[in-house]
This record gives structure tokens, C-alpha cells and sequence, in this order.
């Protein structure tokens, strides 16, 4: 079976083990259900996700001009500290930000090759875990807004790392700290205008499994503008990333607006 589409981020569902999905136009692939099976991935081109046209993605599968100017792409994406929707400031589209930013947040804790603080929409919860290939992760508070959860993520960041440790999560080498006793810990670090939200009956993590057959000890990265055409087997999926023998990885997330042909 061939299959011809342009990549986006697979789309999960919760579950024991998590179940992944990429969609294409027309049609979907049930990517649990290729475990251990060979698959091949041909790149075919690019289209952007924001304008449709085929030109080379440059970011986050977008063009470079719409990367330049599309509110999705705003630097408050990546740095929520620098939301300024609640002071009725606009970025580029002050509609789009009140929307997105002036919702409730949510800064958390997650084992994800390693200890790490990060910021999420409350109703990407849990996908903005699973999409990090979080093993367990646990609220650390709630706020309204995401200028909100930025400043308190800097806060934080100061003593946690907020990067996710990808070699380390693929390899299945998370650590295994009590993110309880930690999420106490950090009570004292919160920015005063935070600290109002911080619930101390908070201790319920969420503990997250994916379906892989067996982890790798060592890590090599699929770049599709490198390496056109790869075949494989398929080993197993955490994150955004498909797994196969001998260590290869392939980032989904990372060739969004690739045109792909998969064959199954």
C-alpha cells in the first residue's frame, strides 16, 4: 500500500499505550498497527501549512514569509512570558492571541528523558505530554492566562531545566524523581502574582506508555533533505518521533509540510 500526503504531527489518542495517527487529505494511517512491520518514507516535495503553496519549509512547517508573519508563529508561541494579549496589546493578530493566550494555562512538571518544567494550554492537556514523550508528568498550578504561565515557567526554569532531554527519552532512560516532592519544592520559587493559583491537594501524576517493542541504545536521526528515501523497520513510537531498528529515528514534528509518499 502507497500513501501520499504531506506530513503534520501525528495526531494521538489516550490510551495504554498511547495511539498514534497521521492524517493526510483524504485519508489516515493507524501508525500502532505498523509496528514491526517494514515501512518506507520517500520525500516528495514541500507545501507550506499556512499559505498551500510548495515552498521549502523554513519552520514549524511553514514558509519562510508566512513564518515571518502568521500569529501562530509569534514569538510569544515559544516564550509565553512575552503574551501581551491580557494588556490588549497585539503581536500580529490580536484577535487569534486574545483567543489562544487569554485561556486558562497550565505550567507543569513531566520525566521526559529527564526532569523538566514546561507550559501547555489547558486543553492540550495531555497531548502537549504525550507529544514530548513524557513518561509522567504532574500539574504544578493552573492559571488563566499564558503571559501568567510564562513568567512562572522563567521562574522556574532557574532551577529545572525546561528542555526535554530527546536522546535520552528515545533511549528510555528517564529518571525517577517523586515529581510530588518536587512540585512542593518549587512553591517557593513561584512569581507572587502566581502564587495565588498554586493547589496544594494537587499530587495525582499522570503515568504515560508507549508503543514500542524495544528501545535503542544508540540514536540516529532521519533528515529527510539528506536522506530522500529510507526504509525500515518499525520499532515503535514515542513523542513525535517513529522508531526503528538500528537506532534510527525520524522526527514527525520536525518535517511538517514535507510531502511524503509512505509505503506500507
Amino acid at each position: 500500500m502507497q500513501i501520499t500526503g504531506t506530513l503534520h504531527k501525528m495526531k494521538t489518542e489516550w490510551a495504554t499505550p498511547v495511539k498514534y495517527y497521521q492524517v493526510f487529505e483524504d485519508e489516515f494511517v493507524a501508525l500502532n498497527q505498523l509496528i514491526g512491520q517494514e515501512l518506507s518514507i520517500n520525500f516528495e516535495g514541500y507545501e507550506c501549512l499556512s499559505c498551500g503553496l510548495h515552498k521549502k519549509i523554513f519552520r514549524q512547517g511553514y514558509c519562510y514569509d508566512c513564518y515571518q508573519k502568521i500569529p501562530e508563529a509569534g514569538d510569544w508561541i515559544f516564550r509565553p512570558e512575552l503574551s501581551k494579549a491580557h494588556l490588549d496589546i497585539e503581536d500580529r493578530d490580536l484577535v487569534y492571541e486574545t483567543k489562544v493566550q487569554l485561556q486558562p494555562h497550565i505550567v507543569y512538571l513531566a520525566l521526559s528523558g529527564g526532569l523538566k518544567v514546561g507550559v501547555t494550554r489547558k486543553t492540550q492537556v495531555p497531548t502537549r505530554w504525550i507529544d514530548q514523550g513524557a513518561s509522567a508528568a504532574l500539574v504544578l498550578l493552573e492559571v488563566p492566562n499564558r503571559y501568567l504561565a510564562g513568567i512562572t515557567e522563567v521562574a522556574i526554569k532557574e532551577h529545572l531545566s525546561d528542555k526535554t532531554n530527546w536522546r535520552l527519552m528515545l533511549q528510555n532512560m528517564d529518571s525517577h524523581e517523586n515529581l510530588t516532592e518536587i512540585r512542593n519544592s518549587m512553591k517557593q520559587y513561584l512569581p507572587e502574582e502566581a502564587l495565588i493559583y498554586f493547589d496544594e491537594a494537587v499530587t495525582d501524576s499522570y503515568q504515560i506508555t508507549y508503543p514500542v517493542m524495544t528501545y535503542p541504545t544508540k540514536i540516529n536521526s532521519l533528515n529527510l533533505e539528506k536522506t530522500s528515501s529510507f526504509k525500515g523497520r518499525l520499532i515503535g513510537i514515542r513523542g513525535q518521533y517513529l522508531m526503528f531498528e538500528n537506532g534510527i529515528v525520524f522526527n514527525v514534528r520536525n518535517h511538517e509540510g514535507f510531502v511524503v509518499s509512505l509505503e506500507i
